[in-house]
């Protein structure tokens, strides 16, 4: 017998939709001179994420929200602030009577995917209120909805645990790098003494493919192919000279580092590895091929991501609509250059804090995404109820 039927003896679970059970409100239009990075309460609009902050809130804290609009329409989350729901945010309010709030959460959560299946409109999509009060859900007695809810979030508080953990180590890790990256008043980076240079001394000249010249297929490295988050490629497209967009120019090669000129603050940036050497990247990034006698593709690539650089795009973009950073300004940024010995001690120790907070092989995020497949494990066995007169099939062991 699974832990599920153990609970379920008997009672008999209800079948409602969620509109029965629950409120869907939708969020008031905040104009966006009224948020900023400073306010008092995290407003929600159809993102994933809060867009901005402000000083007033329309909801309490605990609530569950849908995005309602925007790419992002169907995803679920749950806010445990004060918060301002925007005009692209639906807020579900359960009747607690009758179903606990995490309860539904953990539902909707369960279907999110179907959710955002039904986004519609050419332009930008959105959500149906009726996509959400047509779900079908379960009601089982409400001891037996807060022993799943205790369950699950039991998972959820752990994966929370590890990703403020995660957070704080990207913190120290920030930390640590840019003390290693920097060169104090006389001169000395870790007491070797340094040449200042432009990244444009250092750097080779890179070609553009010659598409008129091959037969071969290429895969594409477009902006959106750079995860933000991890700076790794996650996916491209294969592309041949009849296929090719006009940006697809770029070959590069291995160890080279890529940096996106356009939208450039969204820091898209990668080491290229044996695995793309010799692809095409979009004429988006500017291409960063180091002059290995002189200096390391890493000492390149972690200057890159320091704070100054940052501070220095923000301060050279051009464009409102569009910002973006020309290639030669990228390259008159100016870097200071050890010895190789040096550069090499701490490339390796920055190696180690990147491992630790971006690896998902190792270190944190690994257990993260272990922890998070758990939760979705038991989320799905604990959420399969039996309609009347079936009996659920598999057991679900929580040892």
């Amino acid at each position: 017998m699974s832990y599920l039927d153990t609970l379920l003896q008997g009672t008999e679970v209800q079948w409602k939709t969620l509109g029965e059970v629950a409120k869907l409100e939708k969020g008031k239009q905040l104009n966006k001179e009224l948020l900023s990075e400073n306010g008092l309460y995290p407003a929600y609009n159809g993102g994933i994420s809060y867009s901005g902050f402000t000083d007033n809130f329309n909801y309490n804290e605990n609530t569950i929200i849908i995005s309602q609009g925007g790419a992002s329409a169907g995803f679920v989350n749950f806010i445990t602030t004060k918060f301002y729901a925007n005009a692209h945010c639906y807020v579900v309010l359960p009747i607690q009577s009758v179903i606990e709030n995490r309860y539904v959460y953990h539902f909707l959560k369960l279907n999110q995917e179907k959710l955002t299946t039904k986004q519609h409109g050419a332009g930008i999509p959105a959500l149906r209120t009726s996509e959400v009060l047509d779900l079908q859900i379960p009601i089982p007695p409400l001891t037996i909805q807060a022993e799943i809810v205790r369950i699950l979030d039991s998972f959820t508080e752990l994966t929370a645990e590890l990703t403020a953990e995660l957070t704080a180590r990207k913190k120290q890790y920030g930390y640590y790098r840019e003390q290693l990256l920097m060169v104090n008043d006389k001169g000395l980076m870790n007491n070797e003494k340094v040449e200042w240079k432009t990244l444009g001394e250092v750097v080779l000249a890179t070609t553009n493919i010659r598409w008129r010249d091959t037969n071969k297929s290429y895969r594409y490295i477009d902006l959106t192919s750079v995860c933000r988050e991890k700076n790794t490629i996650i996916e491209t497209t294969d592309i041949t000279k009849d296929t090719a967009p006009s940006r697809a120019q770029k070959l590069v090669l291995k160890d080279d580092i890529i940096f996106a000129t356009t939208r450039p603050t969204q820091q898209r940036l990668c080491l290229i590895t044996n695995e793309y050497s010799e692809e095409v990247a979009s004429t988006g990034y500017c291409v960063l091929r180091a002059n290995t006698d002189v200096i390391l593709p890493k000492w390149i690539y972690y200057w890159i991501t320091s704070n100054d650089f940052k501070n220095y795009v923000e301060e050279n973009q051009s464009g409102s609509a569009y910002p973006a950073i020309s290639d030669a300004k990228v390259k008159e940024f100016s870097i200071p250059i050890p010895p190789l010995a040096e550069q090499a001690r701490i490339v390796s120790i920055l190696d180690k804090f990147d491992t630790l907070t971006t690896s998902i092989s190792e270190g944190l995020p690994k257990e993260i995404a272990l922890r998070k497949k758990q939760y979705e494990y038991y989320r799905d066995k604990l959420l399969t109820f039996p309609k009347k007169g079936e009996r659920i099939g598999s057991p679900v062991r929580l040892d």
